[in-house]
């Protein structure tokens, strides 16, 4: 298997699932044409980087018995897309913003065999609810490294946790990887 994506959690989630993925992260731009639904925002960006990535595999040699896989996560709230925050402001400013509201985390999933044509892509879609925490716990949160590669500016699995009152979906969709749909859109010879 082949991840395209140096995402710490994407990658522990595959291992704990008995993948041992080689890591090939690709270069892309991440710009999406204006007024992209988000649903095909997520799955353009992650066939875009699977893309990619599959194009340095088969330089590096690897072929159709490998499976390709590349993720784009995005959050969305009241219709706008939220990236990572950039600077300890903007952490601060989206975390306001969601405060005591939901969110959707949309993750589309290429799933590619290098070489071959197969392609397969898709999105989940996970509710996030917020509680209604205090401005001093944004401000103590933003002090800390954990905002600042994750869109939203959080991590549903790290310290920002407590602070989720529900997820109505896949959790792991919400950490970067649906990983049940996943594997059940895998060609079948690849659980190994």
């Amino acid at each position: 298997m082949i991840l395209a994506s140096t995402s710490p959690r994407r990658i522990q989630m595959l291992k704990e699932n008995g993948f041992s993925p080689v890591i090939i992260p690709p270069e892309v731009d991440e710009t999406i044409p204006e007024h992209t639904k988000p649903h095909i925002a997520v799955m353009f960006l992650a066939l875009k980087k699977a893309l990619c990535a599959e194009a340095i595999a088969i330089e590096k040699g690897y072929g159709g018995d490998e499976i390709l896989i590349a993720a784009d996560t995005i959050v969305v709230f009241k219709g706008r897309i939220i990236g990572k925050p950039a600077d300890k402001k903007e952490a601060i400013d989206i975390l306001q913003e969601l405060r005591g509201e939901k969110h959707t985390v949309f993750t589309g999933v290429a799933v590619l065999k290098p070489g071959t044509g197969y392609r397969k892509v898709f999105y989940e879609a996970s509710d996030v609810f917020f509680t209604d925490y205090s401005d001093e716990v944004v401000e103590s949160y933003a002090n800390s490294t954990e905002p600042f590669d994750k869109a939203g500016g959080y991590a549903v699995q790290g310290t920002w946790g407590k602070y989720i009152e529900r997820v109505d979906g896949d959790v792991n969709n919400v950490i970067g990887l649906p990983l049940a749909r996943l594997l059940k859109e895998l060609p079948s010879n690849h659980k190994d």
